[in-house]
């Protein structure tokens, strides 16, 4: 190969410079690959070309293309170009471009990499297990299986027939050598033949192997006449239990074939490749059939399909999957034509080391066959379109509570806050996070109250309020501001949160007018600008806005208002949790955990079993050998003691 780096100059209105036309006039007439980049170098697109003159002077051309071609075009501020010796190293060479570099304007092939594949491992003494994971480590993969009782099905099958190893010992000819293993279960119930103590050779073990991919390659025709020709030669030796094996086996592989839906009548393997599109969006699928029976399907979703040709498309497709398939077939059927069969031919032939036959039917049972692969490749697209859509989806709960509000945008982010407390002690915050009108649970937050009580010894809501939201918006002003709020916290307490790091879309505040204002003080203090809060007061589901005296009441059957009382719900709930929880561990605390030698567990333990304090006393006082056989004798005599019982 040979390699030219043309650096082109292209104007700020994107109009050829003299050096680019220049450039152009000097390309060569041989065949390559050649890479556009953007004025950063990121590179925008990788193409082969036939002749690399013909092919990338289009792109300059005057005639008119489509918009995302003249996007790209106009990105356009340097080329790197590789010429090669043919057609098809150009081909390879363009594969191992785009799946490295994974350029901007070129088909996206996405496969679903959660489906299931049976590997044989490559190994002296191979095993056979599934897999989602392939490595490029010389092991064979077969799949994927779109459907995972058809894979364990094959699997099953492939145990109860051949006997294979299913340990993942470190087998070579030099470990069995050294004595290094001993036989299994799976010996003495028939189900491995021990090769890991030298009772089957490499080659035996192997030719098992081979047996086992053929099955899993749908070769069952194959694999039962090679089988009956070696139970026909056993039975002439007399070698009848040999035979009777062999036999059994045959059986069950034709068990396994009639579960494979027939598609022709000839003994062929072929391939079916069909796609249907959108405006940028494709879905490829290909039928499997082998000696005649359909063995399995495979799909794949392209994106960037826009301005391609199906030409293009079909050949991406092609590319894509047989890039690293361990297996080829005769024939491969296809929805249409292809430019560059040749070379695409030429690469597969020389992959599978045989023959390969391209077709396009056009009528009969084998246009019906690709027909009905591109059916269900359009029933996947749909589907596909169909979940991107439900992604996309705004609840018409939230288009209400923007007009209810007056919102300027839709409300995605609404968080929402609650004081909670008893009787003034352990006053706690609870924040609770909605995204597009459903709970975001990993945002929530609770907040342990610092602030001090008001002169009669009760707990300051407002205050409360206002150290709540000053320490969830803190993080979003410059650390001069954060001086006017510093008292409200400890040190390192709400550190570097994720759930902080922006501005909800709405901001609820539990409570009516006084709460309200304290957060907004709050705000206008930190110089946050700009964001949408309410207040909801419990009584009459009556809302606040900032500035404004009287309440709002939004209709009673409005989905925003629901929205609204279930976010407030979820609020009180999480804070009463909360509060509840740093209650009983109070309790605990003051209760029996001061006692010297009892712990947590151990008063958690007493409590549940016992049910409160005074319970325990009173066990204590009539009982003692109770609490003796539930605690032990130690720490009911300190229990005793503690009571002065």
């Amino acid at each position: 190969m040979q390699s030219e780096n043309l650096n082109i100059e292209v104007n700020s209105d994107n109009k050829l410079s003299a050096t680019l036309q220049e450039k152009l006039q000097n390309l060569p007439l041989t065949p390559g690959v050649y890479q556009f980049k953007d004025i950063s170098g990121k590179i925008l697109y990788v193409g082969k070309a036939k002749i690399l003159r013909n092919r990338v002077r289009q792109y300059f051309q005057s005639k008119p293309q489509t918009g995302i071609l003249n996007v790209m075009i106009s990105k356009i501020a340097d080329l790197e170009m590789i010429s090669t010796d043919n057609e098809v190293e150009a081909l390879i060479l363009e594969q191992n471009l785009i799946k490295s570099l994974k350029p901007r304007y070129n088909i996206n092939l996405k496969d679903d990499k959660s489906y299931p594949y049976i590997v044989i491992t490559n190994e002296p003494f191979p095993r056979v297990f599934p897999t989602r994971t392939k490595r490029s480590d010389g092991s064979r993969y077969f799949g994927p299986y779109t459907d995972v009782k058809n894979m364990r099905f094959a699997l099953k099958t492939v145990r109860d027939i051949f006997m294979i190893r299913s340990c993942s010992l470190n087998l070579t000819e030099e470990t069995i050598a050294q004595d290094k293993f001993k036989l299994c279960l799976d010996y003495h119930i028939h189900k491995c033949e021990g090769p890991c103590v030298g009772y089957l050779s490499r080659k035996n073990y192997n030719e098992t192997i081979d047996q086992v991919a053929k099955l899993l390659n749908g070769k069952t025709k194959t694999l039962i006449k090679e089988m009956t020709d070696r139970m026909n030669l056993h039975s002439e030796k007399m070698e009848f239990e040999k035979a009777a094996q062999l036999r059994d086996k045959i059986e069950a592989v034709e068990v396994y074939s009639s579960r494979q839906k027939m598609a022709d009548d000839e003994i062929v393997d072929r391939d079916v490749f069909a796609f249907d599109k959108t405006d940028n969006d494709c879905c490829g699928m290909i039928l499997k059939i082998r000696d005649g029976k359909v063995t399995g399907k495979i799909h794949y979703f392209l994106n960037n399909t826009a301005g391609k040709t199906d030409s293009e498309i079909l050949e991406h497709l092609i590319t894509g999957h047989y890039g690293n398939a361990d297996f080829i077939p005769d024939e491969i059927f296809l929805i249409n034509e292809i430019e560059n069969e040749d070379a695409v031919k030429l690469w597969l032939e020389n992959k599978k080391q045989g023959k390969i036959e391209f077709s396009v039917p056009k009528i009969g049972d084998k246009y019906k066959i690709v027909f009905m692969v591109k059916k269900n490749a359009r029933l996947l697209l749909d589907e596909l379109i169909l979940t991107r859509l439900k992604r996309e989806f705004i609840p018409p709960s939230l288009e209400m509570l923007k007009r209810d509000l007056h919102l300027k945008s839709l409300p995605k982010r609404i968080e929402c806050f609650d004081i909670s407390h008893i009787q003034g002690t352990d006053t706690v915050a609870s924040m609770v996070v909605f995204t597009d009108g459903k709970p975001k649970k990993s945002d929530y937050r609770k907040f342990r109250i610092n602030s001090l009580p008001d002169e009669t010894g009760k707990p300051d809501d407002f205050l409360s309020m206002r150290e709540v939201i000053y320490r969830r918006f803190r993080k979003l002003i410059s650390p001069d501001l954060r001086q006017k709020g510093e008292n409200f916290i400890s040190e390192n307490q709400d550190g570097e949160d994720p759930s902080f790091s922006s501005k909800p879309d709405l901001l609820i505040i539990d409570g009516g007018k006084g709460q309200l204002s304290s957060a907004v003080k709050v705000l206008d203090d930190l110089q946050i600008k700009d964001q949408s809060i309410i207040g909801l007061a419990k009584r009459l589901e009556e809302v606040y806005f900032p500035g404004e005296s009287d309440p709002q009441n939004i209709p009673k059957t409005s989905a925003g208002l629901k929205l609204l009382q279930r976010i407030r719900d979820e609020a009180h709930r999480f804070a009463i949790t909360y509060h509840r929880s740093l209650r009983d561990k109070r309790t605990f605390a003051t209760e029996l955990t001061e006692v010297e030698g009892i712990g947590g567990k151990t008063a958690q333990k007493l409590l549940t079993e016992f049910g409160s304090v005074e319970n325990i006393k009173e066990v204590l006082k009539n009982n003692f050998g109770i609490i003796e056989k539930s605690a032990g004798k130690k720490t009911a005599l300190k229990l005793k003691e503690w009571f002065e019982i």
